[in-house]
């Protein structure tokens, strides 16, 4: 009687609580782009038209919505893994080595091996994850069995991916693409690569791929008791432990969870887009804005899943509102830090439009993300 008594206030309450939820980030974003209008004003130009070109190269034709989604599936699939690292208590930075792992892992099984097409493409896109899975484990282990802070160690970690593979793909490396005068690799097979959803696009299964995993990590989390692990040793490890749960093994599976899903990003990447190969600069960057994702999206699959959207469109409709407003392109890589400071430290949000924290809540900052609290 006392649970059901509880649960019907705060089924009532739900839109309150949905709205409280979402308040902070609509407001970061509208915020940010405030900010950003007077850097366009200052420099002589028009806001309104910059924004106006920005949304039309976003979602003004089926190219730009094609466009948008295909920048939104590595954002989606980094971004969860970034979520999934916050609820678990980890802060995994190294998503970008994880993700340039698990392209290379997917591009070798694609172009060094001949399977039937649809086992290969399966096949390719479990190398990617279990790269990308292996890549992060190891500073999961090293926090686990020394208490190495994960922050370090996956920086560190980015580094040696970057090197060995620009390594293999350089001059004389064994990857390097034969004839090729850039360091590439070779292309992966067509029975590795990914179908077109659109004829005569460049949109492919992946973003249905990345909405899958939207749905499979908040099963994960929420209906699972490895889920609840995850969550519980993310809110208090010392409770955790105190309940019988394997602390040093969640780490360890929290993490290797995270890099696979940077790794089907990578996968993703280069079996879903011409020219089906990895080569230097390829996803550059991917991997540190999926932090900014991941917070802006409250670290909800769902959330990550928008918030995930919302940059694939800054960053497609980013080259129209270069081209009509002489806008400098880096004046979107401005809004999204806007944004991630303003979720971050969200207590300048409330303070600003004077919101009121709810009692439940208490102070919110991207440390207690990391705890992944409900």
């Amino acid at each position: 009687m006392a649970e059901a008594s509880e649960a019907a206030p705060r089924s009532r309450n739900l839109p309150g609580l949905i709205l409280g939820r979402i308040s902070i980030p609509l407001l970061a974003i509208f915020t940010a782009l405030l900010i950003s209008s007077l850097v366009m004003i200052v420099s002589g130009t028009n806001p309104i038209e910059a924004y106006l070109a920005l949304g039309e190269g976003a979602f003004g034709t089926q190219v730009a919505i094609v466009e948008t989604l295909i920048k939104a599936t590595p954002f989606i699939l980094a971004g969860l893994g970034i979520a999934l690292a916050f609820r678990g208590g980890l802060f995994n930075i190294g998503m970008e080595g994880q993700l340039f792992v698990g392209s290379v892992a997917a591009v070798l099984i694609g172009y060094s091996i001949k399977l039937p097409p649809v086992i290969h493409l399966i096949v390719a896109l479990l190398g990617g994850m279990l790269g990308g899975a292996i890549w992060a484990a190891i500073p999961g282990y090293l926090k686990a069995r020394t208490g190495a802070h994960e922050v370090i160690t996956t920086i560190m970690t980015n580094y040696i991916a970057l090197r060995v593979i620009n390594w293999a793909i350089g001059v004389n490396g064994p990857m390097r693409a034969p004839r090729s005068v850039v360091p590439e690799t070779r292309a992966v097979y067509e029975t590795a690569r990914l179908p077109l959803l659109i004829s005569d696009s460049r949109l492919h299964a992946g973003i249905i791929l990345a909405l899958v995993a939207a749905v499979v990590v908040y099963w994960l989390l929420w209906r699972t008791v490895i889920g609840f692990e995850i969550r519980t040793v993310g809110a208090n490890p010392s409770a955790a432990r105190y309940a019988g749960i394997n602390v040093e093994l969640n780490i360890v599976r929290t993490m290797a969870l995270s890099g696979a899903l940077g790794g089907l990003a990578g996968g993703i990447q280069v079996l879903g887009l011409a020219p089906y190969n990895f080569t230097t600069g390829f996803n550059v960057g991917y991997g540190f804005d999926s932090i900014a994702v991941a917070v802006l999206g409250g670290i909800h699959p769902f959330g990550v899943t928008l918030a995930a959207i919302l940059f694939g469109a800054m960053d497609a409709g980013a080259r129209l509102m270069q081209l009509r407003t002489k806008v400098p392109i880096d004046i979107i890589t401005i809004v999204q830090g806007l944004i991630l400071t303003f979720v971050a430290a969200n207590q300048i949000i409330r303070r600003i439009y004077r919101i009121r924290a709810r009692v439940e809540e208490g102070p919110v900052s991207l440390s207690e993300l990391w705890g992944g609290r409900d």
